[in-house]
């Protein structure tokens, strides 16, 4: 049996035919009725009972297909056969319940219960046969054909079953798309009157693994229950870390929402326990001396900031340029080492992690300033990632929610760009199926012809002097660029931004629509904002995200802010940003057991809403800019 091929309207085509022991000759396809009772009567039989197998329900259809075939014997035989598929969907025989589905569909065409119930089958077996997208669109067919019938008529309405919305979790699920995959999830959950406890925490497990800007997108889509669920991540995200503070919130929602499935959850975490081990003792490892000096005092300073001198605790700062790495165990086990930030610098990532795996005393809970080449890591080894990636993923998934249909994206060619293009167009795919052209541009005149070429202005311009050269009489005409593109992503620096924004600008035709111009925060210079008064002038519109700590924001710590550009005013955007980790880091040696051991608790930081994921890397969710009316301004977009 060969696995089937291709879609043929609506039909799967297979290279053999499966060898099944039930065929119905000359059976026409009168309209089926409402399903039997479990046995019937007819003068050719005494009495034929359903049987409990597909195999069975075949058979006795092709016993039934032998009496003569009124409309009442029609409409048995076809619920037998609807039903055959649907065991041997149960039977996990998924190749036969595609092809009997498939095969049975002209024949109850008129009856739309059982054509929806047949989509159900194909889309499951295809599920498990690995065609996912196959299976996906039968369950748009079957949402599709649901829409048709209560259009038609109201009064045999026609329902999306729990079965359509596990299904459609599933599909979703392998198809990378959590969010909407939850979303049919808690649709699925409502529509079951006999919940276990077991369902209840598998959503809660479920719902505290989204980032905060899937959460966003979550409650955006409503599904049932929401706001209670909305109300407890929040409370568990912002005071999980704080059991008085989460007790006395716990008690507030129990109020609130007392028939709530998960109020299993809130007795659970009210009875729950937290352990913290003591911290006295801090080794930092930071290049305080070389060429990433500076890098490493931006980092300094903001663990500094956070320690406040901090008479509890002691820090022990240990140059990485400097050290001899053969002794630093030595030097811990000395100073009683008992928490470690850093090291920065990834190549000093590496060593040490190979040293932590043979000395015992730097076996304790680190965290670590950069990704290291493997991911495994030790439990009490964890990453304050700032992978450019992170919001490359975050803004196509927000974006791929605003109707897009044909985004561009145009990315500077250096490396990091390339990684947040890749990323982004990978992440767009993932969730909308569509491909999204990259187009690479370089400084200066390269950087036009790209743009002019991505934005088809090119060909609009050659066409123009064609036809001026056939015309005796000059003729005015105005350029005009690809109509598809109706979103551009633009990546690069923010000197390049400043360059090509206003380019883009002019290039499109004063009889097209705006595209708008979403971009990563390495566009928005938060150095320029506050140093050069005339630097938002070629950037009207460009909206972007960002880290909460280089953006006026509810998350900023503004006064710490306003302390750091008195001190240095001249600090790059680069340096801001390490500043603003090292920051984070310190706040986060105590959280970052915790979040393992709870991984509802969140970390609203200067570097973003930090998750700690199950490879103890904490990725981050950003805040969204805007540059509007001479200003830089947070706005809501996800």
């Amino acid at each position: 049996m060969t696995r089937p091929l291709k879609y043929k309207h609506s039909n799967i085509l297979f290279g053999t035919v499966l060898l099944i022991t039930f065929l119905l000759n000359g059976c026409s396809a009168p309209t089926p009725v409402a399903k039997l009772p479990v046995k019937i009567q007819s003068n050719e039989a005494d009495e034929i009972t359903v049987a409990q197998t597909a195999e069975d329900k075949l058979a006795l259809a092709e016993t039934l297909n032998d009496l003569t075939l009124t409309p009442l014997v029609t409409a048995e035989i076809n619920l037998l056969l609807v039903e055959s598929s649907e065991l041997f969907l149960q039977q996990q025989d998924f190749l036969k319940a595609l092809w009997l589905a498939n095969n049975v569909t002209n024949l109850v065409k008129q009856n739309h219960s059982y054509t929806y119930r047949l989509l159900l089958v194909k889309a499951k077996s295809l599920h498990a046969l690995n065609y996912h997208q196959s299976a996906y669109k039968q369950l748009q067919f079957a949402r599709e054909l649901v829409i048709y019938v209560n259009a038609k008529s109201s009064a045999t309405p026609l329902e999306l079953s729990r079965e359509y919305y596990l299904y459609l979790q599933e599909i979703l699920t392998v198809k990378q798309q959590p969010v909407k995959a939850l979303t049919a999830g808690l649709i699925a959950f409502s529509l079951n009157d006999d919940s276990t406890a077991q369902d209840v925490f598998s959503l809660w497990h479920t719902l505290e693994s989204l980032n905060q800007w899937q959460l966003a997108q979550l409650i955006k889509a409503d599904p049932p229950f929401i706001q209670g669920w909305q109300q407890l991540l929040s409370y568990s995200h912002k005071f999980g870390a704080n059991t008085e503070q989460f007790t006395r919130y716990l008690r507030l929602w129990e109020q609130h929402y007392p028939t709530h499935p998960a109020t299993l959850i809130v007795e659970q975490l009210l009875t729950s326990t937290l352990s913290v081990s003591k911290i006295e003792n801090i080794a930092v490892l930071l290049p305080l001396s070389g060429s990433q000096q500076g890098a490493g005092l931006a980092a300094q300073q903001g663990i500094l900031s956070a320690y406040k001198n901090d008479t509890a605790n002691k820090i022990h700062f240990i140059d990485t340029n400097t050290v001899d790495w053969t002794i630093l165990a030595t030097q811990f086990s000395e100073s009683n080492i008992d928490h470690v930030i850093g090291p920065l610098l990834k190549s000093n990532v590496e060593t040490y992690l190979k040293l932590s795996k043979e000395q015992i005393t730097l076996k304790i809970p680190t965290i670590l300033l950069n990704l290291p080449s493997t991911k495994n890591l030790a439990s009490y080894q964890t990453v304050l990632s700032m992978r450019p990636e992170d919001e490359a993923i975050q803004a196509a998934a927000t974006l791929s929610q605003k109707h897009y249909n044909n985004p561009i994206i145009l990315s500077h060619q250096d490396r990091i760009s390339k990684r947040l293009a890749i990323a982004f167009s990978q992440q767009w795919q993932t969730l909308t199926g569509n491909k999204v052209d990259i187009v690479y541009f370089n400084q200066g005149k390269q950087m036009q012809v790209s743009l002019k070429a991505a934005l088809d202005v090119n060909s609009s311009q050659m066409r123009i002097k064609q036809l001026q050269s056939r015309l005796k009489n000059n003729i005015k005409a105005e350029s005009r660029n690809r109509r598809d593109i109706d979103m551009i992503y633009l990546i690069g620096s923010a000197s390049q931004t400043r360059l090509s924004k206003p380019y883009i600008d002019v290039n499109i035709s004063p009889f097209a629509s705006i595209i708008p111009i979403f971009a990563s925060s390495r566009s928005h210079s938060n150095f320029d904002y506050n140093n050069n008064n005339g630097s938002t002038n070629d950037l009207q519109g460009l909206t972007f995200t960002q880290i909460p700590w280089l953006l006026a924001s509810k998350q900023q710590n503004k006064n710490l802010a306003q302390l750091s550009y008195q001190l240095w005013p001249k600090r790059t955007d680069s340096l801001s940003r390490i500043f603003a980790m090292g920051y984070d880091s310190y706040n986060l040696l105590d959280k970052a057991s915790l979040m393992q051991q709870a991984p509802y608790i969140r970390h609203f930081g200067q570097t973003g809403i930090l998750k700690l994921n199950d490879s103890n890397i904490l990725t981050r969710s950003l805040i969204w800019g805007r540059y509007q009316n001479d200003k830089v301004i947070q706005i809501a977009m996800d």
